[in-house]
Order: structure tokens, then C-alpha cells, then sequence
């Protein structure tokens, strides 16, 4: 009885205190997380005052949040969400948790800390915060398309964390880690995955279905919590993460179809656990030592703000999404949470860390996640703001980009290519493994073959060592050009499919974009390349150099870059002028904004898109454009491009507009839209739905 009344007394105290902050923190309009995160430093051990709650029991408390807020995740994201949006946003996965690695790993050694703590600190800050986006998201009633990326990229950078813990046990505990070793981990983890997902799909929707048939909400409830909880013991007991199974956990039971009616049940349960696991969070922060770290903290927080930022948005815009959801993306993302406190405790249980790092990350993820509502928050105003200082090439790139991924991705594969893109990833990722080879052969091997070398030469340590490194380079050099060469051939590849070559007896309209695109996919790979080689080798090279190699080559491939773009705006304005005179020769009448519409060629417009379809052919690369008309019921009448921000929030670009005689291309954004002014529009489906909506007929109703 006396665990019970413990239990009970814990329960009121961290409860009841965070009421208190939480209340207080919402009149000041500040972030609720904020509030939790106080009243956990309130009850816990460090602040010094007279309430003190069972760290171990808030912590075994906290758990149950974390597993209700990850089944509360999965019932809004189902498996089939997962299974479309997989290949894109594990690209941006493993992108982000790449770059922040070797960027954790160099701010560790500035700092002076050992390697194996470098490579501790860059596993710890890789990984966002599931758990933080949720109720961040939620206080904020974040939806739509950032909303599945987010979460998209948060479960693939889940499943990366599992592999990082698995590969850093092994090496805290000294063993070795080989290739092979980090293979057998993976096809565990996707065979625990492949057999969990297929036998609950069996069962978990039909059972599901069955309980709500008896419209009882207690049971429905009841058997809803019993199988999270068994999907999370499941995933404990083979060895990953609760939160894991409960999110698996969670998508099997929307797949059922009631995820919202569950989910409306649960959310009262899962906000109160919520609340205990941030309270948790706030226990473990002794400001003591984090102020005797407060450089280290200062430094990883800039880091992980600034680093996730860039890693995301550019990994994001890179596989087709527009600017705005990029950027909210990039700073949604800019914190780290439960993942970097295990993988800090699995350095501390073996003692390959200090006690100082544990707090740190603490501290790192207290300061993140105050940081990241107000980040969500700017995200929208910060995209307006970037996008009205881009160069003019730069903001037509941006504007048609979208267009060419979303082409690549709907032209039928070539099943004759296949075997040869197939072919030209292997060879990219043989030419990478064995320059990182290289680089740590020769510096391992360094000292011990120039003893030999001057033992048996009587040649100066000085000469060897200059021979040694030169014939390295001689040798790394095949294998630069190799990935130079092969990221060219597999861009072009890629290139052609969204971009296809004229017949050889006309003139190829399509050169320019497909330049640009060409430069962009080899910029991509290269760097993409160049971070896997860097942080393979980061432990075994001097501080920083391959980061500096690195940011030469993508300073190079980034002027080719540029180049391109100043060739695509005149592309573009050449394109323009063939608009107008189809333009002038359209007639459409004003297409209502229809959101559930799938083809922006059958929304009220359809004459003039299909006239319109005919200058792509003579113009590929300017992204289907799409006449607008403009009536004075339309919201866009009477407001500049700088007012609607249309390219911003929707991502389409206007690359005409025709006024009676007059015709303006590429117009700035101080260009006022007027009664009778008809848009060639460009971008994504999704982008012209966009602009529809934001320029067509006020609402009604």
C-alpha cells in the first residue's frame, strides 16, 4: 500500500504543478511546453525547492506518454501515407541525420571532447523529436502536406536511430563495427518490421471493427490502449524502441478506418501521460552543470537550429517540394529529444562518456524545444521573406523545379534503363566506400609503413610521409572523377525521363531546363556522396579537412549551378513571349477553386489548357502552364504579386500576364493584378490548386 500511496502523491504533485505553470505560461502566451519543462525543474532535484517527486516513477510514467503520444501519431498517419511518401522522405532522412552527425561530431572536437564522445555527440543531436512535433503541431493546428512529410522524415529518422543505437553499443562496449555486422542489424530490424506490419494488417483492423460495431466507447477505448501497449511490449521485447511499436501499433488501427473516432477517445489519456513525459524532461535539467557547460550547450543548440534547418529544407526542396513547405519543414524539425537522453544513457551505462554529456543533451533539448513553436510559428513570414531576396533565375528555378520532379515521378519507368540507373547507384556507392576506405587506410596506416619504409630506405620521415600522401591522392583521384563521372551519367538519366530529348532532326527547346535540372540532381549527389565519405572518415582525419574538400567541390558544382539558372531565366523569357501569343488566342472562362480537383486540365478551363498543352511541346520545361483568367470577383483583382504572395505560399510562378494590347513578362511582384488580366501559371498540380484558390471567386458560405 505504501508504493501506492507514493504513487498517488507523485501523481498529484507533477500534475498538479504543471497546472499551475502551464496556466500561468497560456495567459502569457507563452508555449505549454514551456510550462511542463519549468514544472519539472520545480519538482525535480536541482533547483532547490521543497517538492520533490520520484524521479524513477515520473520517469516510468513519462514512458506511458511517450507510447500514447507515438499511437496517437500513428492513428493520424496511416501505413499507406508511410508506404507513398517512404522513398522521398527517407532520402531526407538520411540527409539530415548524415550532415548533423559530422556537424555534431567537428562542434565536439572544437570543444576539446574525446572521439568516441565526438561520435556520441553527433548520434545524439541527429535525430528530431517525435514527441515534441506532436504537441507542438497540435498546440499550433499545423495540417496538411507538412504535416505528412514531418511526420514522414520523423519516422525514418526513428528507424536511424535505432540502427545508430544498436552500432554504438557495439562500439562503447568495444567491439568492432564492420559492414557486415551493421547489415544483419538492418535485416533484423526490417524483418521484426515486415512480420509485425503483415500479420497486423490480418488482425488489428478486423478486431478493430468488431469492438466499434458494439458502440460501446469504454471498450472501444479499452481495446484500443490494450493493443498500443501490446504493439510496444511487442517492439520492447524484440529488442527496439516503444515508441516504434506504438506507432506501428497505432497506423494498424486506422487502417481499420476509425482511427478518428479512436483517437477523439484517447486524446484525453495521451495528453495527461504527454504532460508527465515533459515534466520529466524539466527534472532531468541541473542548471549547475549546465552552466559549468554552458559553451557545449550554447554551441549544439546553434548547431541543431541551424544545421536541421539546412539539412532539411534543401533535402526537401530537392525531392520536389515547393519553398513554403520546405522551410516549414527545415524549422519545424530544429530540435532533439527522447532518442538523444537513450543514446546519451547507453555512452554513460558503458562508460565510453563523461557524466557532463548526459545533462548537456538535456539542456540542448530543453533550449530546442522552446525554440521550435517559434520557429513553426516564423516559418511562414521567414518564406516571404527569402523568397523576395532571391535573384530573379533563382526564384524562376524555384518556380518550375517542383514541375520536373513531379514529371520524373508520372513518366512511366523504361524498364530498359532500369538495370542501368540500377548499375550507376552501385557503382556511385562503390567509388564512395572506397575512397573512405582509402582515406582511413592511409591514416591508420600512415605511421607504421613510414618506420618501415625509412628503416628500410634510410629516406628521410619527412620525404615518406610527402610520398605516402601523394600517392594517395594519385589514387583517390580515379575514384573523384568516378563519382564526378558516374553522378553526371545518373543525373542525365534522371534528366531525361522528366526532360525528354528533341528528335535529332529539331531543335532541342528543352536544353536549357534540362541543364539546370541535370546541375541540380549532380550538385545533389555529389554532396549527398561527399557527407556519406565524410562522416565514414570524420574520426580518422584531422579536424575538419573533409569537410573543407567537401565544401570546395560543392562550391564548383554550385557556380555550374548558377550559370545554368542565368541560362533558364532567358530560357524562360523566350518561353514567356511564345505564351503571350498563346494567350492572346485562348479564350477560358473563370474556373471555380476546387480542391478535391485531380486535373487542373477538367476545373472550368479545359479549352484553354489544352491550347496551352500545345506550347509545352514547343516549350518543355516551363511546367504545363495553365491559363487564369481574372474577373472582378476574384480576390487576386486589385493586388500585387507582392501582396497575394503567391509564389511563397502557393509555389507557382506567373510567366505572363496579358492585359488587352498590353502583356507583361515575368512579372515582379509589383506588378498589380487588374479585371481582365489572364496568368499563364506554372508549377506542381499542386501548386496551380493552390493559386487557384488563392486568386479565383471569394467563397460563399
Amino acid at each position: 500500500m505504501q508504493d501506492a500511496h507514493a504513487f498517488l502523491a507523485n501523481l498529484t504533485l507533477v500534475l498538479g504543478v504543471a497546472a499551475l505553470t502551464t496556466s500561468l505560461f497560456q495567459r502569457i502566451r507563452q508555449p505549454v511546453v514551456f510550462g511542463y519543462l519549468v514544472a519539472g525543474m520545480i519538482v525535480g532535484p536541482y533547483v532547490g525547492v521543497p517538492l520533490f517527486a520520484d524521479r524513477s516513477m515520473v520517469t516510468t510514467l513519462s514512458e506511458l506518454g511517450v507510447i500514447l503520444l507515438m499511437f496517437g501519431l500513428g492513428l493520424e498517419f496511416s501505413l499507406r501515407t508511410l508506404l507513398q511518401v517512404g522513398p522521398t522522405v527517407g532520402l531526407i532522412a538520411v540527409v539530415d541525420t548524415s550532415a548533423m552527425f559530422g556537424f555534431g561530431y567537428v562542434a565536439a572536437q572544437l570543444l576539446g571532447w574525446t572521439a568516441i564522445e565526438s561520435v556520441f555527440c553527433g548520434a545524439i543531436i541527429a535525430i528530431s523529436s517525435t514527441t515534441i512535433i506532436v504537441k507542438a503541431f497540435a498546440e499550433q493546428r499545423v495540417t496538411g502536406r507538412v504535416t505528412e512529410l514531418v511526420f514522414g522524415i520523423l519516422i525514418m529518422e526513428d528507424l536511424i536511430a535505432i540502427l545508430l543505437i544498436a552500432i554504438l553499443t557495439t562500439v562503447a562496449s568495444g567491439g568492432g563495427v564492420s559492414a557486415g555486422s551493421v547489415g544483419v542489424t538492418a535485416g533484423k530490424l526490417a524483418l521484426f518490421l515486415a512480420l509485425f506490419v503483415g500479420a497486423g494488417l490480418v488482425v488489428v483492423p478486423r478486431i478493430v471493427r468488431t469492438v466499434v460495431r458494439l458502440d460501446r466507447p469504454e471498450t472501444t477505448l479499452v481495446v484500443s490502449l490494450g493493443l498500443c501497449f501490446g504493439g510496444a511490449m511487442l517492439a520492447l521485447g524484440a529488442g527496439y524502441s516503444v515508441a516504434l511499436g506504438a506507432f506501428i501499433a497505432g497506423s494498424l488501427v486506422a487502417e481499420s478506418g476509425e482511427g478518428k473516432r479512436i483517437e477523439h477517445l484517447v486524446v484525453g489519456v495521451r495528453d495527461m501521460f504527454g504532460a508527465v513525459f515533459f515534466v520529466s524532461v524539466g527534472m532531468m535539467i541541473d542548471p549547475r552543470l549546465v552552466a559549468e557547460n554552458w559553451v557545449a550547450v550554447v554551441l549544439l543548440s546553434t548547431v541543431v537550429i541551424v544545421g536541421k534547418f539546412f539539412a532539411v529544407t534543401v533535402g526537401a526542396f530537392l525531392t520536389g517540394n515547393d519553398v513554403r513547405t520546405s522551410t516549414q519543414a527545415g524549422m519545424s524539425l530544429t530540435q532533439i529529444g527522447e532518442f538523444a537522453f537513450i543514446i546519451a544513457a547507453v555512452g554513460l551505462s558503458t562508460g565510453a562518456i563523461r557524466d557532463f554529456l548526459y545533462p548537456v543533451a538535456v539542456a540542448v533539448s530543453a533550449i530546442t524545444t522552446l525554440t521550435t513553436p517559434i520557429l513553426i510559428k516564423l516559418s511562414g513570414p521567414f518564406t516571404t521573406f527569402v523568397d523576395r531576396k532571391l535573384p530573379r533565375p533563382l526564384q524562376t528555378f524555384v518556380g518550375l523545379y517542383g514541375s520536373w520532379i513531379e514529371r520524373l515521378r508520372a513518366t512511366p519507368i523504361d524498364a530498359t534503363r532500369v538495370p542501368l540507373v540500377r548499375r550507376k547507384i552501385r557503382l556511385l556507392a562503390f567509388d564512395a566506400l572506397l575512397l573512405a576506405g582509402l582515406v582511413i587506410g592511409v591514416v591508420l596506416g600512415r605511421e607504421p609503413l613510414t618506420v618501415r619504409l625509412v628503416a628500410a630506405t634510410a629516406i628521410s620521415p619527412a620525404v615518406v610521409a610527402v610520398a605516402l600522401y601523394v600517392a594517395a591522392a594519385l589514387l583517390a583521384l580515379p575514384l573523384l572523377i568516378g563519382i564526378v563521372r558516374v553522378s553526371a551519367a545518373l543525373a542525365l538519366l534522371l534528366a531525361f525521363r522528366a526532360l525528354p530529348p528533341a528528335p535529332a532532326n529539331r531543335l532541342d527547346y528543352a536544353a536549357a531546363p534540362r541543364r539546370v535540372l541535370v546541375a541540380t540532381l549532380q550538385l545533389a549527389l555529389v554532396t549527398l556522396t561527399g557527407l556519406v565519405v565524410v562522416v565514414i572518415t570524420e574520426p580518422f582525419v584531422p579536424l575538419g579537412r573533409g569537410v573543407i574538400l567537401l565544401g570546395l567541390l560543392v562550391a564548383w558544382f554550385s557556380v555550374v549551378f548558377w550559370r545554368s539558372t542565368a541560362d533558364l531565366y532567358g530560357h524562360t523569357r523566350a518561353g514567356a513571349e511564345v505564351l503571350l501569343t498563346a494567350l492572346s488566342r485562348t479564350v477560358v472562362t473563370p474556373a471555380p477553386a476546387n480542391e478535391d480537383s485531380g486535373d487542373r486540365g477538367d476545373s472550368g478551363d479545359s479549352i484553354g489548357s489544352r491550347d496551352l498543352s500545345a506550347v509545352h511541346k514547343v516549350l518543355p520545361g516551363l511546367g504545363d502552364p495553365v491559363p487564369f483568367p481574372l474577373t472582378p470577383e476574384c480576390l487576386g483583382t486589385g493586388k500585387t504579386l507582392r501582396e497575394l504572395q503567391l509564389r511563397s505560399e502557393t509555389g507557382a510562378v506567373v510567366l505572363a500576364i496579358t492585359r488587352g494590347d498590353e502583356s507583361v513578362l515575368l512579372p515582379t511582384g509589383r506588378e498589380q493584378l487588374r479585371s481582365g488580366d489572364l496568368l499563364a501559371l506554372a508549377g506542381t498540380t499542386a501548386a496551380i490548386e493552390g493559386a487557384r484558390r488563392l486568386l479565383g471567386p471569394r467563397q460563399i458560405g
